[in-house]
């Protein structure tokens, strides 16, 4: 592997298991814990038992004069719809809620932070079928307490995770412009970074005081190093890297902030002000 190839794999690693927002903004959204998560399981367990219950004395009264074979068939299709047919619905048609994580406050989301399709809410399903009923609840809840996003083997192989909706999530501040290099900060061509760049940087500006001088220091010039390809002319000698990073995400934030204002203007004036706003 080459050197930009190396310290493009370093800085992606900063974002890995983020969101990254618009401006470049890391958002770890709040995970559900293994305790939320067994107690939404369980209201939802006790939901599919009562419908297996009434399935199974409804289908008993509809099959009563049929042969065995008809009625455990027809009893087979009716405990895979309670059972993988029911959730995977309920959680399509909700975007990630199904009882138990609407009474917690819970919903499953993508590993990138967005909503859940059919195909996401059948792999996790299928999968939970095997893990919950089959194995009794002890898989998911060894793979909930190991896994650093409290996935069970559904959300696995589904790409998913369970987050709370009750927590609020808490932005860093971004970095400020440092007065001596503004002018040129200004002046110069600031390319749009890549937002796993622009995370590392900003993550690392924030973490930097808690590091060893042993690891911020090799950090700090490789970010340099990785942000000056998108600047010219390079800034004036003499600052410290850590300056010169803060510059550059400030002033891609404020141009950045300058365009949505003239973009949300200009759409304003042409298409109108949304009646139901």
């Amino acid at each position: 592997m080459d050197e930009s190839g190396s310290r493009g794999t370093g800085y992606r690693a900063y974002a890995a298991e983020d969101v990254v927002t618009g401006e470049g903004v890391a958002v770890e959204l709040p995970v559900a814990s293994t305790m939320h998560r067994a107690a939404s399981g369980i209201i939802d367990l006790a939901v599919a038992v009562a419908l297996l219950i009434g399935m199974i004395w409804g289908l008993g009264v509809l099959v009563a004069d049929t042969s065995n074979a008809v009625a455990t068939a027809v009893t087979l299709v009716g405990v895979v719809a309670v059972t993988v047919a029911f959730p995977a619905t309920v959680e399509t048609l909700t975007r990630g809620r199904t009882l138990g994580k609407l009474a917690l406050g819970l919903r499953v989301v993508r590993d990138d932070g967005g909503p859940i399709t059919a195909r996401h809410a059948i792999a996790r399903a299928l999968v939970g079928f095997v893990e919950i009923y089959l194995l009794s609840g002890i898989a998911p809840l060894v793979s909930s307490i190991v896994n650093p996003r409290c996935k069970r083997l559904g959300d696995l192989a589904a790409g998913t995770y369970v987050v709370t909706q009750r927590s609020k999530l808490r932005l860093q501040p971004p970095p400020q412009m440092p007065a001596p290099l503004e002018a040129w900060a200004r002046s110069a061509d600031v390319a749009a970074l890549p937002s796993g760049l622009t995370v590392a940087v900003r993550q690392f500006l924030a973490r930097a005081g808690a590091l060893t001088p042993e690891s911020r220091e090799p950090i700090g010039r490789q970010l340099l190093g990785e942000v000056l390809r998108y600047v010219a002319p390079a800034p004036p000698p003499g600052f410290h890297g850590e300056y010169v990073l803060a510059a550059v995400i400030a002033e891609r934030r404020r141009r950045d902030t300058e365009r949505l204002g003239r973009e949300q203007a200009l759409r304003h004036r042409v298409v109108g002000a949304d009646p139901l706003g």
